[in-house]
């Protein structure tokens, strides 16, 4: 289990640190500013998980290959980025990807650190959203989450997920799987068919007045 868990940390690093390296094609950047997004894109969320639990020195400073990865991963897309005909096509399909991994992983490192499951539900959403937001911000982009689209809803939907299998006693591999599913199927469909939340309405003065809120 100790294993599988890992692999998938690793896995999604390198998967959100194509999407930073992404974002810096579309802008032109140099190999350098490459280097900088897929680093700031990978170990972005899980930093940020890692500070707010108190595990520090976080992740990466224990573990140097990290930012290798991240680094390796961005030299990679510098050379290859021109291969694919929609670059932003995929960028939204490897970051739904990293989005489902760090939701589920994120969610299982609370519970490591001791958090009951509604902390670590939350530390699952910041684990695969925080990155994105670095990344998007860096590159000058609106962040995802900021935009009409289901994507912190899909982050919740994995780490709640994951955590309820294992409350109904699922081994935490099928928990794992569950919860990589459910946030990947359901931004998967968003993105097919251009689902979103309900935005906030503005509405007229007098309708305010008249709506019965004292």
């Amino acid at each position: 289990m100790t294993a599988l868990v890992q692999f998938l940390d690793w896995f999604g690093i390198a998967v959100f640190a194509a999407t930073g390296a992404l974002i810096a094609s579309r802008k032109q950047m140099d190999i350098f500013g490459f280097a900088l997004l897929g680093t700031a894109t990978g170990v972005g969320g899980g930093t940020i998980r890692d500070v707010l639990l108190g595990n520090l020195p976080v992740f990466w400073v224990h573990q140097p290959a990290y930012v290798l990865v991240c680094v390796a991963v961005s030299t990679l897309v510098f050379f290859s980025a021109h291969i694919p005909e929609s670059r932003y096509r995929l960028l939204l399909w490897f970051d739904a990807a990293g989005l489902a991994l760090f939701a589920t992983i994120g969610a299982e490192k609370g519970l490591e650190a001791g958090t009951g499951p509604v902390v670590a539900v939350f530390m699952g959403i910041i684990t695969a959203t925080f990155g994105g937001i670095i990344r998007d911000v860096l590159g000058g982009e609106v962040p995802l989450i900021l935009r009409k689209e289901i994507y912190v809803t899909a982050a919740l939907l994995g780490a709640a997920t994951f955590i309820a299998a294992l409350h109904i006693g699922l081994p935490r591999s099928l928990a794992l799987a569950s919860g990589f599913f459910a946030c990947f199927a359901l931004r998967a469909l968003a993105l097919r068919y251009g689902w979103s939340l309900p935005p906030y309405r503005a509405r007229a003065a007098g309708d305010v007045e008249n709506d019965g809120t004292p």
